[in-house]
This record gives structure tokens, sequence and C-alpha cells, in this order.
């Protein structure tokens, strides 16, 4: 199995702290983000974290969802 990369393992980083920094548990952001039309389960939202292993876009959709409006990277 290839390994993560550090920007995969920045991305993942960026989303669990938002979701701590929300206090959103993994079943509440399943929720947040089917009212948005994006369907998935609890045990796919957190495999797909914890690989590491998502696109940009779904990044994007899970801030949104949190109702992130900024981002800081450094």
């Amino acid at each position: 199995m290839p390994e993560r990369t550090d920007w995969e393992e920045k991305a993942k980083g960026i989303l669990r702290s938002e979701m701590a920094r929300h206090s959103v548990t993994y079943a509440q952001l399943v929720e947040k983000l089917a009212k948005k039309g994006i369907e998935d389960n609890e045990r796919n939202l957190r495999n797909k974290v914890s690989r590491g292993k998502f696109t940009a876009g779904f990044l994007l959709q899970c801030l949104s969802a949190l109702g992130c409006t900024s981002l800081q990277l450094e």
C-alpha cells in the first residue's frame, strides 16, 4: 500500500482539527453533509479520513458542511 504524503497528512489533520474546533463527530458530519446533498455513512467517512486519501473536493465539502469560512494553513 502506498504511503501517505505529507500533504495528505496535512489535509487529514486540517479536517480533524476543524471537526474538533466545531465539536462535530463523524456521525454529525454525515448529517451535515446530507443536508448539502452529499450522501455517505459514518463508517465510510471515518475510514476515508483515517486513511487520509480523499480529494480536495471532499475536503472542501466537509469544511463547508462544518461552516468554515476561513482556513489557517500555517
